[in-house]
């Protein structure tokens, strides 16, 4: 199989993925579970950044959509630079510019989610 073929690229980001969730996801349940809720900070941003009432959030149930933006941000960033032909040091500043900009989309889009999911209710 050729290292650039869609399906070596697809098995990569679904392997990749799939590892990145599950550590992802026992470590921020393991917070959870130690420290009450105030331990996972993508939670503490979207809770200050939208205004959000700690009280109405299931901690629970959010655990597995962070983790699922994390590793898609994660994989995702990873596979499509890993898969260009260009030198390391652009791979590295390609990384961080989609990494970042990822993360602002991503969390932006949740946040918003969240704010109307804590209005209806």
């Amino acid at each position: 199989m050729k290292l650039n073929s869609p399906l070596f690229i697809f098995l990569f980001f679904t392997i990749l993925f799939i590892i990145i969730f599950v550590f992802n996801y026992i470590t921020n349940k393991i917070k959870v579970k130690r420290n009450k809720i105030d331990t996972i900070g993508e939670m503490n941003y979207l809770i200050a950044k939208f205004k959000l009432n700690k009280n109405k959030i299931n901690y629970s149930k959010e655990i597995i959509n962070i983790s699922i933006i994390n590793s898609f941000i994660i994989s995702s960033v990873g596979v499509f630079v890993t898969c260009l032909k260009i030198m390391r040091i652009l791979q590295l500043l390609l990384g961080f510019i989609l990494l970042f900009a990822l993360i602002y989309a991503l969390y932006e889009i949740y946040g918003r989610h969240l704010l109307k999911k804590t209005r209806r209710d």
